[in-house]
Formats: structure tokens, C-alpha cells, sequence
């Protein structure tokens, strides 16, 4: 009989665990950071988030990262960038390791977005009718009179409830000792909203255990907000007014904003020529059923092109006689012609003084140091410094037309400075911030990128401010230029409640 050979048992080997995150390793480069405070610490709102994200590896948050830009592909989340006289449709660039702010710190800051628009929307009124904030020298008479925004055909204008920039976005951002400062004021068309919510029900996607074990305040409501704001604007006391979403068609570059935000309110997204004013000086919507009366229009299309009537007889983006009517108070329009004004950088230098005269108060969030070009002090302050401050044209926007200068070259500091000397009124300078940080997935590691925030405020009859808004990240390492159409992305902005969670 053939004894069977026993196999000896094979000695037993550990199986190597996967490496996950080691926040130790985070390095924020000596600059505030939103999520870790120091050592790999995370602060006491993101504690959830650092456990969770610390405990995973990093093909698995890849993997949820591409699992978020198919979710974006398929949704069709959309920006156009202009580039060499060619529209190129980019997908929303959108990283998932949100940004945390602490429900205290910014019920704070709410508190002061709508102080800061209350106090400007009260100037735009003043410099609008009685001009008294001019009288008293509060504000010098000759910068109004040399803004490209001051638009006379408004003179005498009174929208309702005082207010003329119903959607306002204020850019906040933090320095490199934890204040919060607002960069800038944008008060005309400001665009980003949809993303913000799209970055939400995106991050709910990739996310969703975080949202079980976090009080985050919700932004979902944001559409019925601006509708109910808008219906207040509404001249006819009815019980559903019409409203109407004006874009300036398919080639803006907020296009994809202007039709989501219309088919989330339940409103009609229509173009210049689909509207028309009639002898009674009445705005009406063309329709398969004829004629139908408009009453509140939430304009996406600039002041130049709104009515050839007034402003460039060459539009083809606007409608005839539309500005006649909203004087005559037949028509509310979100934002109003002229809004601007008060969104020139330079008047931007000058709203602690505002908020002080017209309310009384010092601000609550106060703004970056800065110089203007125009003072003759200012101005050689600003050309010895080149190299250390951020120089801004007084009404461009979207990042275009700036001097960073520690990220220039002398050659560009060069340019700058015969620009400013050619024009000094068309701009002003800051110091160059150092920029908060947070954490983002960069190919396959996490490395600490330059962002900052831009909250939406709503104003008519009542104020709504968004719980975050969206924040903006600055992709490429170093960089502090955190705009879309310059290679910028984003973060969902999660307001936790701390004593909830």
C-alpha cells in the first residue's frame, strides 16, 4: 500500500495592507489652510472629512475622482473659454475634496454680505437721484464722472425697494493669518451659481457616507430663492407672474448657467428678439399663442447690449424699447441697467467709507488694502512695488487684464507701469495675499492649492445669502489665479454645523 504524501502547510504570510492617505505628509507650504491646521491635524469642522479621506487609498479616491468627471461629462456641466478668436466647450473642472467652513464663522460672515450689499445698493441709489454721498466728498465727484459704468439714461430711475443689484457675488478670501476679506464686489451679471449647485449633487454622488455623518447646510433651495426674489420685483400684483431668463444665446460663455437655472426656476430662457415692447410700453413674449405679457426679466446680457434704443443701436442682443419700459416701471429687471457703477474696482477701495455713511457701521468683513493709481502717492507706491502687489484694470473681469507680480516678469512689470502712467483711473493695486489653501487630488496625490469663495446674495424684498457658495481653486501649483476660463477649478463648499455633528 502506497502511503499519499501530506502536503506540509504552507507557513502563513501577512498580506500587505493597501496604503492609505497619510495626512502627515500634507504640506500646505506655510500657508493657512481651510482643512488641516498643522501636522496632518485636522480643524475641528473637517474632522469627518480627514478620517474618512485618511482611511482610503488613493486609487480608490481617484477612482471616485473620475467617477465625478463622468458624472459631469453625462450631466453635459459645461463652460465656454474664448481662445484665439475660437469658442472651446470645457467640462466644469470640479475636485472632490470639498471645502469646510464652520457654521459660526459664517453666520458671521452672512451677516456681513448683506451689510456690505445693503450699503451699496443704497449707493447706487444715491449716485442714481440725490448724488448726496458726492455733496458731502465722501466719495470724489470726478471717479463717477470718469466711470465707464455711470450711466446717465439712468439718472432718476427708482427700481423697487431701492435695490438695483438683486444678484450680487462677493469674492472672499482668506490670508495667511486666517482673515477674511472680500477681494471684490460683482454686482452686474455675476455667473457661477449653477455650479455650485452642481458640485453639490455631484459631491452627494461620490460622497454620500459624508453627508450621513455631517450637518452641512443645504443649497438646493438657491433656485426658489431667486425665484421668489424675482417675483417681488414684479410690477403686476398676480398671483404667478411671468418671469423670463435673458440670455445673449448660445455662445456666452455662462450659456449652460442661464438655460439650468431657467429650467430650474420654471421659467421661459429667452433672447433678445423673443421679447418685444408694445405701444403701451409693455414688455410681451413672443409665444405659439401669441402675445404674452412679461414682468420680471432676469438679464444675463450686458448694459451695452441691452436695448439699441439706448445704448449700441447695433445690438442684435437686445430689445427695442426695453429700457423705456422698465423706466416707466412696467417691467422689473434683475440686475438693473447701471448696476456697475458701484463694480468698479476702484469705487471698490472706497466701500468702508460707504457702509460707515450710509449705515453707520464699520464693516464686518473688511477689505484687502489697497491703492489707487490715481492719487499721485498711491501711484509711486505702486510702480516702486510692482513685483510684490496684484495690479487690476477697474472693470474687467474673469481674471483678464491683471498684473500677479510675483509671478511676473520684468518685462511685464515694464508694461504695467507704462499702462498705469498712460491711465492711472483705470487702476488700482493690492498686495499680493497669501492665499488659504485646501487639500486637492492632483493626479495621483493630494497637494495644497490657492482658493477662494464666491458667495451669491440675493436682495429685493428680503435678503438670501448661499450657505458657502462656490469656491474657486487654482489648479496649476503656485498659482493664484483661480478663474475657470484660466485654467482654474472648483470645490463643493460644504457650512457644517460643529455642535450638531
Amino acid at each position: 500500500m502506497v502511503q499519499a504524501k501530506i502536503k506540509s502547510p504552507q507557513p502563513y504570510t501577512r498580506v500587505k495592507p493597501r496604503s492609505t492617505i497619510d495626512w502627515s505628509k500634507y504640506d500646505p507650504g506655510g500657508f493657512y489652510d481651510e482643512i488641516i491646521a498643522a501636522n496632518g491635524k485636522a480643524r475641528p469642522a473637517s474632522r469627518s472629512l480627514v478620517e474618512f479621506i485618511g482611511k482610503q487609498t488613493m486609487k480608490h479616491l481617484v477612482s471616485r475622482q473620475q467617477a465625478a468627471d463622468l458624472a459631469i461629462q453625462e450631466m453635459g456641466v459645461s463652460f465656454t473659454v474664448y481662445s484665439e478668436g475660437q469658442n472651446i466647450d470645457r467640462s466644469w473642472p470640479m475636485d472632490i475634496i470639498p471645502r469646510v467652513i464652520p457654521l459660526q464663522e459664517w453666520q458671521v460672515l452672512e451677516k456681513g454680505l448683506i451689510q456690505r450689499v445693503t450699503a451699496l445698493n443704497m449707493f447706487i441709489n444715491d449716485l442714481y437721484n440725490k448724488q448726496q454721498i458726492l455733496k458731502d466728498k465722501v466719495v470724489p465727484r470726478d471717479i463717477i464722472d470718469s466711470s465707464p459704468e455711470f450711466l446717465k439714461e439712468c439718472v432718476g430711475a427708482k427700481p423697487r425697494y431701492g435695490v438695483w443689484s438683486h444678484i450680487c457675488g462677493s469674492d472672499l478670501v482668506r490670508d495667511g493669518d486666517g482673515t477674511v476679506y472680500v477681494l471684490e464686489d460683482n454686482l452686474r451679471v455675476p455667473s457661477g451659481v449653477s455650479y455650485m449647485l452642481e458640485n453639490r449633487a455631484i459631491s452627494k454622488r461620490v460622497l454620500p457616507q459624508l453627508f450621513d455623518r455631517n450637518s452641512i447646510q443645504p443649497v438646493a433651495d438657491y433656485p426658489s430663492q431667486l425665484f421668489e426674489m424675482l417675483a417681488s420685483l414684479s410690477p403686476r400684483a398676480v398671483k404667478h407672474p411671468e418671469i423670463v431668463v435673458m440670455t445673449p444665446g448660445v455662445f456666452n460663455s455662462a450659456y449652460f448657467e442661464h438655460a439650468y437655472l431657467a429650467q430650474r426656476m420654471g421659467a421661459e430662457l429667452v433672447e433678445g428678439a423673443d421679447l418685444v415692447v408694445g405701444s403701451d410700453d409693455k414688455v410681451y413674449m413672443k409665444t405659439i399663442r401669441g402675445l404674452s405679457q412679461v414682468d420680471v426679466i432676469y438679464r444675463r446680457t450686458n448694459d451695452d447690449y441691452l436695448d439699441p434704443e439706448v445704448f449700441r443701436p447695433e445690438s442684435a442682443l437686445g430689445t427695442p424699447g426695453l429700457f423705456r419700459a422698465w423706466r416707466k416701471g412696467n417691467v422689473g429687471l434683475a440686475n438693473a441697467p447701471g448696476a456697475g457703477v458701484a463694480d468698479d474696482k476702484v469705487i471698490y477701495t472706497f466701500v468702508p467709507a460707504i457702509i460707515k455713511y450710509y449705515l453707520g457701521e464699520d464693516p464686518i468683513i473688511p477689505n484687502v488694502p489697497s491703492f489707487l493709481c490715481i492719487n499721485p502717492q498711491h501711484r509711486k507706491h505702486v510702480l516702486e512695488n510692482l513685483a510684490t502687489m496684484v495690479v487690476k484694470p477697474a472693470n474687467e473681469s474673469g481674471g483678464y487684464g491683471m498684473l500677479i507680480g510675483p509671478a511676473s516678469t520684468k518685462k511685464e512689470r515694464a508694461l504695467f507701469a507704462g499702462l498705469i502712467k498712460k491711465n492711472p483711473r483705470n487702476y488700482m493695486a493690492q498686495p499680493a495675499l497669501k492665499l488659504s489653501t485646501a487639500p486637492t487630488l492632483c493626479d495621483n496625490n493630494i497637494e495644497a492649492r490657492h482658493l477662494d469663495l464666491r458667495p451669491f446674495i440675493l436682495s429685493g424684498k428680503n435678503h438670501y445669502v448661499t450657505p458657502g457658495g462656490l469656491t474657486r481653486v487654482a489648479l496649476r501649483k503656485g498659482s493664484l489665479v483661480v478663474n475657470s476660463s484660466q485654467g482654474g477649478g472648483s470645490k463643493d463648499t460644504w457650512i457644517v454645523d460643529t455642535e450638531a455633528s
